[in-house]
This record gives structure tokens, C-alpha cells and sequence, in this order.
């Protein structure tokens, strides 16, 4: 295990999250939710580029299709990356007008999955209390079909499926635990939920990528670390980093050996730590999983 790295000295992001690793183009994207904005970076050359919003974005993935994309606060759209034109595609959560997209993830099949949450930013910004958990969990096909599979979600976070096929993972922060699901890939159905890891003494867990051997490495909100997670749900080892919030990590680089993990520095202002909100990298010993690109 390397040192951990400043991957972007000069930014910080209010509430940095969903990274994803685009091995075809060798492109990292994540966003600012907070800060409306959306980001690529290709590392090998130091190419990079952002979209702007009028409403917080929580997830960017390319699509087969060519575009991009992009879980707004409302929705989802499609992104044209040259222009920054979006056009609407599904809003799987309208029937909750006071939710807002949060963890978002592609399977293996292609079909993108949307956590939502209660909405807990402000008009100007601004941090609002979690009161009620209103979130769902949606699945979205390639033709915009939508199944919901989750309510009463307090914060979604954290979705991964096992290499096998057979495991699905989801989580609620509120809730401090991850889940573990029997899953069909054929058939996109989770079934059977039951806990894969509860409480732990560092921070509440947030998002979360999964190596080759397994193994989950997981995002502690307020406790300034990852933790990564054996198979069976134990804790593996801890992996200390120099920002309070750390949301969540993909591995990259052409190797996949490169963990790239995004922070928030929403709530922390005037704390006297210059990384908060800064994008992370570690270089691991074992290699992770590969993203998939939306099938529309």
C-alpha cells in the first residue's frame, strides 16, 4: 500500500462523490453534488473537463451509446459532452418530490441503479437534516424501464455486486450497515437482504468499490478512513486518510490498482485542514473491479 496522493492539487468539492473508472477511455469521472458539477479527468495525460448544473448531480457514467449519463437531483438525463446540453430521460423517484438522487451505480448488465435520499441541501447550499427516510432504490434499463425494489431508505449508499454474479450490495447511513443480497444477474433481482456488516467504531459508512479477491473497501464518513472488509464481513484492514469525510472509491488506472476515493468538505469549514474535499489516490496491492457503462 502506497502513500495516499493529492490526485487534483487546486480542487475541493463540497460533497465529492460517485466515482467511476471508464477503462476504454482511461477517464475517471466523479462530482460535486454540493456544487452542481460534474468532472472527467484521464490521468495518463492530464486531460480534464467539467459540466456545470442548475440543480445538484450525483452520479455521471458513459453510456454504450455514446454521451454521458448523469443522476441530477430530479432525474435522470442524458449529457452531450461537447455541448453540455442535457436531455431528460427517466425521473424513477418522482413520486417523492422532496428526494434527491445520491448513490448510483452501473451492474454488470449494464442497467443502472439509483439510490435516492431526503433531500438535504439547501437553496444556497447549505447542510439540511436527514428527518425521514423517504429514499428508494430503483432500477433503470437500457429502454428507460423502471422497477423499484427498496423504500423507507434513510441514505442510500454503497452498490456493488459480487464477481460471481450471486451478491448484490446496498446500504442505508442512517442505518450505519451494509447489506448483502442474493442476486440474479439474469433476471436483475436482489432477494433475501440481510447484513453484511453493521456499526463500526470509525465514521458511518458511505460508498464503497470491491477488489478482485472480494473484498469490500469501504468509505467512513466522519472517521477519516477506509475500511476494507473480507468476504464474511470482517474487518480486514484500515487504510487512514488525511481527510475527515471520505464518500466513496473506484479502482482505476489501467491496471485497476490505482483507488481513487473522493471527500466532502461540507460542515468542515474552519477546521484548519486544507485536503477536506480534495479527490485521493492509493496505489493497492491487489486489483479492482472494472466499472460497466450503461447499456442505453
Amino acid at each position: 500500500m502506497s502513500d495516499v496522493k493529492t490526485v487534483l492539487p487546486n480542487l475541493r468539492c463540497s460533497l465529492g462523490e460517485g466515482p467511476h473508472w471508464d477503462a476504454k477511455d482511461g477517464v475517471l469521472y466523479w462530482v460535486d453534488i454540493v456544487g452542481k458539477t460534474a468532472y472527467a479527468l484521464r490521468p495518463n495525460d492530464g486531460g480534464s473537463r467539467s459540466w456545470t448544473f442548475d440543480q445538484p448531480v450525483a452520479a455521471i457514467v458513459p453510456r454504450e451509446n455514446d454521451g454521458l449519463l448523469v443522476a441530477l437531483a430530479d432525474g435522470l438525463a442524458f449529457l452531450d459532452a461537447e455541448s453540455g446540453e442535457t436531455t431528460p430521460f427517466v425521473a424513477p423517484d418522482s413520486d417523492h418530490a422532496g428526494n434527491r438522487s445520491n448513490e448510483s451505480r452501473v451492474d454488470p448488465m449494464g442497467r443502472f441503479w439509483h439510490g435516492t435520499m431526503q433531500n438535504n441541501i439547501g437553496p444556497n447550499g447549505e447542510d439540511l437534516p436527514v428527518t425521514v427516510s423517504t429514499g428508494t432504490l430503483n432500477q433503470i434499463t437500457a429502454d428507460g424501464d423502471v422497477t423499484r425494489f427498496e423504500s423507507y431508505i434513510g441514505i442510500s449508499n454503497t452498490l456493488l455486486w459480487s464477481d460471481d454474479g450471486t451478491k448484490m450490495f446496498f446500504g442505508d447511513t442512517i442505518k450505519n450497515t451494509l447489506n448483502v443480497y442474493d442476486f440474479d444477474m439474469k433476471t436483475g433481482v436482489p432477494s433475501n437482504p440481510r447484513a453484511f456488516f453493521g456499526p463500526q467504531d470509525r465514521g458511518n459508512m458511505d460508498g464503497s468499490a470491491m477488489d478482485a479477491d472480494g473484498y469490500i473497501w469501504n468509505a467512513r464518513w466522519g472517521g477519516g478512513c477506509l475500511i476494507r472488509f473480507n468476504p464474511a464481513g470482517e474487518v480486514d484492514r484500515i487504510v487512514e486518510l488525511p481527510v475527515t469525510q471520505p464518500t466513496s472509491c473506484v479502482f482505476g488506472g489501467p491496471d485497476l490498482k490505482t483507488l481513487y476515493i473522493t471527500s466532502a468538505a461540507v460542515g468542515l469549514e474552519g477546521n484548519g485542514n486544507p485536503l477536506e474535499g480534495a479527490l485521493l489516490s492509493i496505489r493497492t496491492d491487489v486489483a479492482g473491479q472494472a466499472c460497466t457503462r450503461f447499456a442505453g
